[in-house]
């Protein structure tokens, strides 16, 4: 199991800045989030990957159509893992695998708002992807939902790709997560809103570890 950190409300220096409060040796990917990239372009993935180039960098680029030529682009940039939505159509992600091997790069697909995980996640694992993640996003975290039975389903359902989980996790929900050892934990807030941040990335990297 590994930790992500997801920058998402930050500019260039300022995921600089909260990597280094956090202190790298606490996380395995940085994520450079979708807000990020639309206000700052891939220059911020290439920022950070010059910035800590012993992390693996995550483009969250929730790719929907032009698979492969966006995934080139990221990959251009210097990301390792580049993010595409389960509902986008079957071609932009068999697209998004092939391109993303030619580099040597890795594909994770987002699951977000995809009504029938059980059966989309049984297609995709099919095309190859390397990571299958259940992402309750911000809207519905609003209202309480969380992705620990998301989880459950596509660890049921898959049997190729790695698993990953994000959407609203924190030190005191992080166990029911590392119980069901998923390949990669997402989390944001959880750090990023924090004080302490150091000290509970490097308690969350203990659990993880431990699990």
């Amino acid at each position: 199991m590994k930790l992500q950190l997801a920058l998402d409300l930050v500019d260039i220096q300022g995921a600089i800045d909260m990597v280094n409060e956090v202190g790298q040796e606490n996380i395995d990917v940085v994520e450079i989030g979708t807000p990020v990239v639309i206000n700052e372009g891939l220059h911020a993935v290439k920022a950070i990957k010059e910035a800590f180039p012993n992390l693996t960098v995550l483009a969250d680029l929730k790719i929907m159509d032009a698979a492969g030529y966006e995934v080139n682009q990221a990959s251009a940039a210097g990301a390792d893992i580049i993010t595409i939505l389960g509902a986008s159509e079957d071609e932009s992600i068999k697209g998004a695998v092939a391109e993303a091997k030619k580099d040597g790069k890795e594909i994770l697909v987002d699951m977000i708002a995809v009504k029938d995980l059980a059966a989309r996640a049984k297609e995709v694992d099919e095309f190859g992807v390397d990571y299958i993640c259940v992402h309750t996003g911000y809207d519905l975290q609003a209202v309480g939902k969380n992705s620990f039975e998301d989880l459950k389903t596509i660890k049921a359902a898959v049997k190729n790709a790695k698993t990953a989980i994000a959407g609203g996790i924190k030190l005191d929900t992080l166990k029911e997560a590392v119980e069901q050892h998923p390949d990669l934990i997402i989390v944001g807030g959880g750090i990023t809103t924090v004080d302490n941040k150091q000290e509970v990335a490097k308690a969350m990297k203990a659990m993880i570890n431990e699990g």
